[in-house]
């Protein structure tokens, strides 16, 4: 079982921040937050500080790859790492779009 939440663990990780910051685009639309915080649009600052969470969390996630033993196969090594790295360019990738474009249209 370790092994499967060692595949798993940044794909699903990538999952939970693609919902978290595309539900508080929505929220943030939905709900017409304006205003300013030292002169940066509030909604762009938390979908900033979102997007900024989620990719050093997949690094975080990254990193613990390279540093837990591996009791286990080279396989399974080899398929979470590039796991790892998956979900780090999905995040990277996937939510680019809504933090550049903060627009609610």
């Amino acid at each position: 079982m370790t092994d499967v939440l060692r595949i798993l663990v940044s794909p699903l990780a990538w999952l939970a921040a693609f919902s978290a910051v595309y539900g508080l685009h929505g929220s943030i639309c939905g709900h017409g937050l304006t205003g300013t915080v030292f002169g940066v649009a509030l909604p762009g600052l938390l979908l900033g500080a979102g997007y900024a969470l989620a990719i050093l969390a997949q690094l975080a996630l990254l990193a613990a790859h390279y540093a837990w033993p591996h009791p286990s196969s080279d396989l399974v090594r080899f398929v979470s790492r590039a796991g790892g790295w998956t979900g780090l360019v999905a995040t990277i990738w996937t939510l680019l779009p809504v933090v550049s474009i903060t627009t609610c249209s």
